[in-house]
């Protein structure tokens, strides 16, 4: 084979003085000083100078004069000292190159159409499309070392803790948890397909049925749904179930899981247990079931002095039954009257009426509202809201849940505009007590709120008949500086209760029969308790690797509009293909024209 590597290029110090090595890589840049020629060689460790002295690499420097960029080579010679005037303090090997005697060049490189650098300002498209360039650059690969070692780490922990790793099957049936199912059509069963599940769900149940007691798997999911930043078709979790066991226990567990990979993956102490929210208290004070707890700038609630006052947009939300609430922008009482009507038209596009505000000045409020009011309700909205001079009050009025919302955005913006995080902190809370049902978009039929295999608590199970949406889940999901990363529940273990939450959700007992009759089957043959979670791994690498995409730490990841540029995927595929599986494709009539 000729020359083979024996050493990585970031590998070597100054304590390697004096001895042979191979390396071999791809060239980063080249300086060529006439007589001396130097490459800067680089591969996934890091990059090392090598120098080729014309007088020492008569027989093969006509060679190395033609190298440029990105070739692959293999390089023999000796680790020498560089002279101190010549000492790189930016590498790791700055201390040392190697003087090269021997040369393979295993392949040539077109000019890549962007640097192999990092820090480089290239569209995103361009980077997707050329991937496997991409994915050579310094911070990517390490991108990639960090996704490694997070899943060496997370195998480590679960097997210490007694789960046993099983995979599930990758082409199943069809059911309604939610997302659109991808689609895989039956050659052998005309008119019949596969999905590619959404989650591993009901075979993880399965696997409690059947005695395992503690799974867990890295398992691939596919949903066909819109995407964004932190959003692909296809996405990876960790995934787990265990038998007879409590919300609690599970909880615990995983705090053991994210201390252990913070320690050995970041080096970084995060010491639990974790802050634990009702999903209730969660909105009331957060105004979102995902709160970013690093900043304070919680909600309050004005309904009661509203419906005093004679702001006639206040009064009639609180008539009407919705509410008044706010929240206390701390030291923005400086913020324009312009800054206050950008605010105003930010909340509208979020689907808010409107913004009311004051200023809380020293002699009292300042605010167009001011008239509406008389002091003693002035004065209470003060004591309320903990307001100081120099404050800035913004109001939300109208039905309970958007009004939160609307709130719940705009303290994030506000809290990102005014600088509110410091840097590297981190914030991990449970979120728990989440309804168990709610209506649909077109407020037509009842839903879950998580998936229909969630349980009830216990104390919530009479109301299922009279009052189902009043009745809490026990549903948990971990949330991370304000990004959901985990989620989970008890699962119903019994026929009879799955079955009523199923008629809840308008299922007639022969849907139930076709979608899960398999699930509800291995209920009768002694279904132990049990519990899991998920966490979406490729979220929680890119938060804590620092990261703003998943896409950057997904080896070939999808753009947002679900197509892979480096493949052209999806594309057409011939008619004879589509022939064995009894498939015609319908375009419409816009897809034709265009």
């Amino acid at each position: 084979m000729g020359l083979q590597k024996n050493r990585g290029c970031g590998l070597l110090t100054k304590d390697n003085t004096g001895e042979r090595v191979t390396i071999a890589g791809w060239v980063q840049g080249r300086r060529d000083h006439g007589g001396l020629i130097f490459l800067d060689v680089r591969d996934r460790t890091g990059i090392v100078q090598v120098v080729f002295d014309q007088e020492k690499s008569k027989s093969f420097f006509d060679q190395v004069e033609k190298i440029r960029p990105e070739y692959v080579i293999a390089v023999e010679g000796s680790v020498i000292p560089r002279s101190r005037e010549a000492v790189n303090p930016k590498l790791k090997t700055g201390e040392i190159e190697i003087s090269a005697d021997a040369l393979e060049i295993f392949n040539p490189s077109l000019t890549p159409p962007f640097y192999i650098e990092d820090g480089i300002d290239t569209d995103e498209n361009l980077r997707l499309r050329y991937r496997y360039l991409d994915l050579r650059r310094p911070e990517m690969l390490e991108l990639m070392h960090f996704r490694h070692k997070i899943l060496l780490e997370t195998r480590k922990y679960l097997d210490k803790e007694g789960f046993w790793e099983i995979e599930t099957p990758m082409l199943t049936r069809s059911t309604p948890e939610g997302a659109r199912d991808y689609l895989v059509p039956s050659r052998i069963s005309p008119g019949s397909f596969f999905a590619l599940p959404q989650s591993p769900q009901l075979f993880k149940q399965l696997l409690m049925v059947s005695g395992v007691e503690k799974y867990f798997q890295i398992a691939r999911c596919f949903r066909d749904e819109d995407l964004r930043a932190d959003r692909q078709p296809e996405f990876t979790q960790i995934d787990l179930e265990l038998s007879f066991s409590t919300r609690e226990k599970i909880m615990a567990i995983m705090e053991g899981l994210v201390r252990h990979l913070f320690l050995q993956v970041c080096g970084e102490e995060i010491n639990p247990p974790f802050k634990v929210l009702s999903y209730q208290e969660a909105m009331d004070r957060f105004g979102s079931d995902r709160p970013d707890t690093r900043f304070a700038m919680e909600l309050f609630d004005v309904s009661e002095i509203a419906a005093k006052c004679q702001f006639r947009v206040f009064q009639n939300a609180v008539t009407s039954g919705g509410v008044v609430r706010g929240l206390n922008a701390k030291k923005c009482g400086h913020y324009s009257r312009k800054e206050i009507d950008d605010l105003t038209a930010l909340v509208k596009s979020w689907g808010a009426q409107g913004l009311g505000w004051m200023i809380v000045t020293g002699d009292g409020f300042k605010t167009p509202l001011a008239k509406f009011f008389d002091p003693v309700l002035l004065d209470q909205i003060r004591e309320i809201a903990d307001a100081r001079e120099g404050d800035l009050l913004l109001f939300i009025a109208g039905d309970k849940e958007k009004a939160l919302d609307i709130l719940g955005q705009l303290r994030v913006h506000l809290g990102q505009r005014e600088g509110l995080v410091s840097p590297g902190e981190k914030k991990f809370l449970w979120v728990i007590d989440f309804p168990l049902l709610a209506y649909d978009k077109e407020g037509k039929r009842l839903t879950s709120v998580h998936h229909p295999f969630t349980a009830p608590l216990e104390e919530d199970r009479p109301l299922l008949a009279s009052d189902p949406l009043n009745v809490r889940s026990q549903a948990y999901d971990l949330v991370y500086n304000g990004v959901e990363v985990a989620g989970g529940s008890i699962r119903i273990h019994r026929k009879d209760i799955q079955e009523e939450i199923f008629a809840l959700l308008g299922l007639t007992p022969a849907d139930i029969e076709e979608k899960f009759g398999f699930l509800l089957g291995a209920f009768q043959y002694g279904a132990p308790p049990h519990g899991g979670l998920a966490f979406g791994l490729d979220r929680l690498i890119m938060l804590m690797a620092g990261r703003k995409s998943i896409r950057d730490v997904i080896a070939f990841p999808k753009t947002a509009a679900g197509n892979c540029l480096l493949t052209g995927a999806p594309a057409p595929v011939f008619a004879g293909q589509l022939a064995e599986l009894h498939i015609s494709p319908v375009l419409r009539e816009d897809k034709k024209k265009g």
